[in-house]
């Protein structure tokens, strides 16, 4: 790993004057400006002399105290340069440089004699900025009303958004204007606004931005510890964004003792839309990895017990009775079974036989345990153990035979939301997951939050969270939390973060349907934070296949489905669909089997937000890549492969959908060929409206 100390930056790259200062990156591609005017602090952000974020006013109000907005004066600052490259123990690539230049501002506020500091860190690529709390002065416990942090924006600018919502994230994303955001959020595409969205002009983060100018804009934050998830009110007639956190059951947004940090607020910024997909900023911007051994930690492709519930409507509950005592004294032998729950002994050996025919990594099965008869809707405390199976799963003969084919199972713990109880259980649960030889966990958090009052995104549960991460930490086992906090580049620090939902996945497609520009604005908002386990795979669209009453259809082709395990990245990946649909479609459903989960080099191609991407990855420690290409309509494009090794000549094996593909009338009509290239070959791609298109490059094997 090569790393380079801090060092103090020269006069050229930090001026002062007064009370203002500012700060350059690295090649003096992005500038902040920082300022006390008449006792506020004040920024602004500028990107190739273009202000993107014009002068913003910046600090906290507090509960019970003078507020930390005013009356400060700038005691001095402090510039430092930093370079470094390292080593992510997953992701989308090897190695990731982190070179910044940072400019410390340290306030003092007179009249209570109490200290704040704003940090940046100025990247080419954007700007991370921080309020920092020195236990100096007469500020120690306090109690945060609201962060006022305002993001002022450069006109009415085109925007990429969803509703803010304190307790989830699965919208569809709305394209508009600022300026129609409220009209937009009022109306309601998915009804009115719900107590839980706070405000007709509320967005959550990340939030992808675009001015007239052609300046792409992203705003979202990073290292989201001990504090509350950011969202974002807009004044739409001044166009000034200004930041809003989740409010506890009090209607408290923080409770902080100093020394202490917020999370970062991160901007990042360029003229190129596959700049922001590349950008390491997020990531950069947490901690480097807490953990000495990490090689417990693992990239997963799996498959598993969970579209027959989600798709097919089968029950993840053992019998259609309810449990007339309390579950920790039912005696399921006495309840008759309904006769259809996957999560069965015979059903799960054929998941496993699969997994092991085909090479996946492990099993994922729901329904597995005790209590899924009651458990959503009514609040209880005491829902789940998250130890005691169901009378059809044999939970040791499962693991024997999982681990004599070489396939581990997934565990899942469904928390319901009641937080206490998961905590109150989770030792022991962690402790059964090491007796059978489980190494990872999805978790989830349907319902509303107990304690009751309580947000999915408020500081309380930011806490959880984290505790959970890092006690299955203790146990070497890697989570997957579903309808938890956006992600903000924790993985970094904690490599067990394998992978969150935290955004509307392709349990969708089941629902209502997502449109076919969802999986092209995810990768500018959702993953900039970390990675999703959006589930793609999904190959048969007519659900009502399996039930007939059921209406809903699956947006997408074939190929756009292929196209996503390399677009919507992540080390954890799903084979969603279930076994007997890929038997009939073998031949696409080896470029799932191919495809890698963890990269040494990834190459954006072509990028426009909600509207297409085409990105190529090469695969650790190999010298395949492969190619993932989506588009939210038709669209035809000629790439050159000259990201390819120029020593190299390649097999590339494309998955293309046919002439006459259509993601509503003819979702599996794709072609596939195979042809020599090199670096220097051209590839024409003709995508369907909702398709996509995959492509394996294999080294000719002279």
């Amino acid at each position: 790993m090569k790393k380079h100390a801090l060092l103090l930056l020269s006069s050229s790259l930090a001026v002062a004057t007064a009370s203002a200062v500012e700060v350059s990156s690295p090649s003096g591609t992005v500038r902040a400006d920082f300022n006390v005017e008449n006792g506020v602090p004040v920024y602004s952000v500028s990107y190739k002399g273009e202000k993107v974020v014009l002068p913003s006013r910046m600090g906290l109000r507090l509960v019970g105290a003078d507020d930390l907005t005013d009356g400060f004066e700038l005691l001095g600052t402090d510039t430092s340069a930093f370079d470094e490259t390292w080593q992510p123990v997953w992701g989308e690539s090897s190695h990731i440089r982190n070179h910044y230049n940072e400019l410390t501002a340290r306030l003092s506020q007179p009249a209570t004699g109490r200290r704040m500091d704003v940090k940046f860190r100025v990247y080419d690529d954007g700007v991370g900025f921080r309020y920092e709390f020195p236990q100096e002065g007469r500020l120690n416990y306090f109690v945060i009303e609201d962060e006022r942090t305002e993001f002022a924006m450069p006109g009415d600018i085109t925007a990429w958004w969803i509703t803010g919502d304190y307790d989830t994230q699965e919208y569809e994303y709305n394209q508009s204007r600022l300026s129609e955001i409220r009209a937009i959020n009022s109306n309601g595409v998915e009804g009115n606004l719900s107590q839980t969205q706070f405000s007709p002009t509320g967005v959550q983060t990340s939030l992808q931005l675009k001015t007239d100018e052609g300046i792409y804009l992203n705003i979202h934050e990073a290292a989201l510890v001990d504090y509350s998830c950011l969202h974002l009110e807009l004044d739409d007639k001044n166009f000034v964004f200004t930041s809003w956190l989740t409010p506890d059951a009090q209607g408290n947004k923080g409770h902080l003792q100093t020394p202490c940090t917020s999370p970062w607020r991160t901007l990042i910024m360029s003229d190129d839309a596959r700049d922001i997909l590349a950008s390491n900023l997020v990531l950069n911007l947490n901690e480097p990895c807490r953990y000495d051994d990490t090689s417990w930690i693992k990239p997963v492709k799996y498959i598993g017990v969970w579209w027959e519930m989600i798709g097919h409507d089968k029950p993840w509950a053992y019998t259609y009775d309810l449990p007339s005592v309390k579950l920790d004294r039912v005696d399921y032998s006495n309840l008759k079974p309904n006769g259809v729950h996957p999560a069965n002994n015979d059903n799960v050996k054929r998941y496993i036989d699969f997994a092991a025919a085909h090479g996946f990594d492990q099993v994922l099965v729901e329904g597995w345990n005790i209590g899924w008869e009651d458990w959503s809707g009514n609040k209880k405390d005491y829902v789940f153990d998250f130890q005691t199976p169901y009378p059809d799963f044999d939970i040791a003969m499962l693991n024997d035979y999982a681990h004599s084919k070489g396939v581990r199972l997934m565990m899942h713990h469904e928390t319901s939301s009641s937080v206490r109880n998961y905590e109150r259980h989770m030792e022991a649960a962690y402790r059964l997951m090491d007796k059978y030889g489980y190494n990872s966990v999805k978790s989830g958090y349907v319902g509303d939050i107990l304690p009751r009052g309580e947000h999915h995104y408020g500081q309380w549960m930011c806490n959880h969270y984290l505790y959970a991460l890092t006690e299955a930490a203790k146990h070497k086992i890697m989570v997957n939390a579903h309808e938890a906090v956006h992600p903000t580049g924790l993985c970094r620090t904690y490599p067990n973060l394998i992978g969150n939902e935290s955004a509307r996945g392709t349990e969708y497609e089941s629902f209502v349907g997502n449109s076919t520009s969802h999986t092209c604005i995810l990768p500018f908002t959702r993953l900039q934070g970390g990675p999703m386990d959006y589930t793609p795979g999904i190959f048969e669209n007519d659900l009502s296949k399996f039930n007939p009453a059921k209406t809903s259809h699956v947006n997408t082709t074939i190929c756009r489905q292929l196209a996503l395990y390399v677009t919507m990245y992540s080390p954890l990946q799903m084979a969603a669909d279930v076994p007997e649909v890929y038997e009939r479609f073998m031949d696409a459903f080896q470029f799932i089997k191919d495809v890698a989960v963890d990269w040494d080099k990834s190459v954006y191609l072509e990028a426009e937000p909600a509207a297409y991407i085409t990105a190529a990855r090469k695969a650790k420690g190999s010298d395949e890549w492969y190619l993932g290409a989506i588009s939210a309509d038709a669209r035809k494009s000629k790439l050159k492969l000259d990201f390819l090794d120029p020593t190299i000549t390649y097999e590339a094996t494309i998955y293309a959908d046919a002439p006459d593909a259509h993601y509503l009338t003819n979702p599996q009509a794709y072609k596939i060929s195979k042809k020599k290239v090199t670096s220097k070959s051209d590839l024409s791609l003709n995508i369907a409206p909702g398709g996509g298109c995959a492509v394996s490059f294999k080294p000719v094997v002279r």
